[in-house]
């Protein structure tokens, strides 16, 4: 796996925000707003995103409606786990993640560390 391309990830994050399905029509009209792009460039791209397992899509009439697969923060922990993968030293990697680390970021990795471990003291 790897990141998305430009406007790959231009679509994803329009889904991600919008929280719910839409057509490349949709997708278009937003981006139309910042550059132009064609329709068939886009809906090209929707295709590959779900041929990729990214969006999956539903038919409404003569249109597919696409969303997302997953949320963005599953998304980017798919990121995050590659990126481990890379390494035989993910302790060390870990430690320059969280040497960069502001002080909220190191919170919420704490919290997020807390739900784990009390989840696995639960099972």
């Amino acid at each position: 796996m790897r990141g998305f391309g430009d406007l790959e990830a231009e679509i994803m994050d329009r889904l991600w925000s919008w929280g719910r399905p839409a057509t490349v029509r949709e997708v278009v009209d937003d981006l139309q707003q910042q550059r132009p792009v064609a329709y068939t460039t886009v809906t090209t791209v929707a295709d590959i995103l779900h041929t990729k397992g990214w969006l999956r899509r539903d038919k409404v009439g003569r249109a597919w409606v696409y969303e997302p697969t997953c949320t963005r923060e599953a998304y980017t922990a798919r990121l995050m786990h590659q990126a481990l993968e890379t390494t035989h030293d993910r302790t060390g990697a870990l430690l320059h993640f969280v040497d960069a680390m502001t002080g909220d970021e190191a919170s919420a990795l704490l919290a997020a560390l807390e739900q784990v471990k009390a989840r696995d003291d639960e099972r």
